[in-house]
């Protein structure tokens, strides 16, 4: 190993968190993958429902409205009782037949999104309805890219964001998360990825806490337990 390689392993193990002095093993570190990285991050439950509890507490933390439902029927209910409570005048959701059909039964005006749709025209509806990639349980945050998310400034420019997701989206922590990007995308990544944790927020101003300065106000995130899907039956990493 030339200089070169020695100091930028060693960079990358500071960034890792690690305080390993041998480049080396550092090296072999980083190419083992998430099973390395999981022991300094925050325990996971092994179980399913240890891991929907702990992103419900999680949400419950980040200012995050989190709604169980039983099934897709439910789920429909649930935003049109979120539609009467809100006030909601208009939604706006992307091209996908799932979205489509939840929203049948909510009565307000609703807005398909497409790519000739006006950003204007995002900014001025009620809530902006989403699906995603995945939920994570270890930081409650939602992973989205452009193509679950009906692209780039749907999950934005809302004042309210609303995230459907199923059971089977749902894994336990940040490395499944980019182990799902990886398997589902690559080598043609979206243009736009993100996790989002929580609404919107700065604290730059006295240290008050202020919700809705880069985007949504609010954040409610709908998991469904879709037709056929068993909770215990859904693949789980091997414990770390």
């Amino acid at each position: 190993m030339n200089a070169r390689d020695s100091i930028l392993a060693r960079v990358r193990e500071a960034l890792r968190g690690g305080s390993s002095s041998h480049p080396a093993e550092s090296e072999t570190q980083l190419a083992d993958g998430p099973r390395e990285v999981r022991p300094f991050l925050p325990k996971v439950p092994d179980d399913f429902a240890g891991q929907v509890a702990l992103f419900a507490e999680r949400s419950e933390s980040l200012k995050t409205e989190f709604l169980s439902c039983a099934d897709e029927a439910a789920a429909s209910a649930q935003l049109q009782l979120l539609s009467d409570r809100e006030g909601w005048e208009s939604v706006a959701f992307p091209a996908d037949s799932e979205i489509r059909g939840l929203l049948t039964g909510v009565s307000v005006g609703k807005l398909e999104v497409s790519r000739s749709t006006v950003k204007t025209d995002l900014e001025k509806v009620s809530a902006g309805i989403t699906g995603c990639d995945a939920l994570i349980a270890q930081t409650g945050s939602v992973l989205l890219t452009a193509k679950s998310g009906g692209g780039r400034a749907l999950s934005v420019l809302p004042v309210h964001h609303v995230v459907v997701a199923t059971y089977s989206q749902l894994v336990p922590d940040l490395p499944a998360a980019f182990e799902l990007l990886e398997k589902k995308y690559a080598p043609n990544f979206p243009s736009f990825m993100t996790f989002i944790t929580g609404p919107s927020r700065t604290g730059d101003i006295e240290r008050v806490l202020v919700l809705g300065a880069h985007g949504p106000r609010k954040l409610t995130v709908i998991l469904v337990e879709s037709a056929g899907t068993n909770p215990s039956s859904i693949e789980q990493p091997p414990p770390s």
